[in-house]
């Protein structure tokens, strides 16, 4: 993007959020020539880069300054969505009978955590703008690490999941 104003966090995180949204719904719509293949990983790496972003940069920035429970909440969210990701990547539609449904809970996962992340009054965004965080900082800073990220993704693949709230699962 050759915006000459950068986005704030808040609206950069929303567009992810968008971002996904239509991925997921040109999945239900998709078939033939691995179509439904294609547009998982494009989901994939997506969902990746925006948790990456979230927890590297944009959740340690709310510590303290947010309500802790609901913030611990995204934490875990993440770190479900991240075990659905490696397995849906790691997959393919013709070699794995529950892959479509898996996509299906991956989504209706993001669903629910968008809805955390957004609600109007106490979502964990509308907090984080009350608190006074610097969002014109922070989304240089989420906007930086998720091209970074993004590159490095589409040359060397998925990395392997860090969870944050629970022991590693293989995959």
């Amino acid at each position: 993007m050759a915006d000459s104003k950068p986005q704030d966090a808040i609206a950069l995180l929303k567009e992810d959020h968008r971002t996904v949204e239509d991925l997921f719904a040109q999945f239900e719509k998709a078939s033939g020539d691995g179509r439904k293949q294609k547009l998982a990983a494009e989901i994939c790496l997506e969902l990746s880069v925006h948790a990456t972003i979230e927890e590297e940069i944009f959740y340690p920035a709310c510590e303290g300054k947010v309500d802790e429970d609901l913030l611990k909440e995204s934490y875990v969210e993440h770190d479900a969505a991240k075990i659905l990701i490696a397995q849906i990547a790691a997959g393919s539609e013709e070699s794995d009978e529950f892959f479509d449904s898996k996509v299906k809970v991956l989504q209706e996962e993001i669903e629910h955590h968008v809805e955390e992340e957004e609600k109007r009054m106490e979502g964990l965004f509308a907090q984080a703008r009350r608190a006074g965080l610097d969002m014109d900082a922070l989304g240089e800073q989420l906007a930086a690490r998720k091209q970074e990220l993004t590159e490095t993704y589409k040359t060397t693949g998925l990395p392997t999941p860090e969870l944050t709230t629970m022991d590693e699962v293989s995959v």
